[in-house]
């Protein structure tokens, strides 16, 4: 099991898991801020088996809004998550 966090932008964050969900993942979104201009930031955690993590990734890629290619979209991070369990 992985757990991918993404830190999107929050003008992206509906359309992000509107189609992560639409997808079969399931995401828990955390408010938070940061950058230079302190702007709205959301961060999801998604729950992946390693062969999602591609698929997942193209969709933030074709999700994300970004007319200007030097502005990062979203930041990921995917980290091993050795022990899962819903209670």
């Amino acid at each position: 099991m992985k757990l991918m966090i993404a830190i999107v932008r929050d003008v992206d964050e509906e359309r992000i898991i509107d189609r992560l969900v639409t997808h079969g993942h399931r995401v828990t979104r955390v408010a938070s801020t940061g950058g230079f201009l302190r702007r709205g930031n959301a961060t999801l955690l998604i729950g992946l088996e390693e062969e999602q993590i591609d698929a997942a990734l193209e969709l933030l890629r074709g999700t994300c809004s970004g007319a200007d290619p030097k502005v990062h979209c979203a930041t990921v991070f995917v980290v091993d998550a050795p022990y899962f369990e819903q209670i």
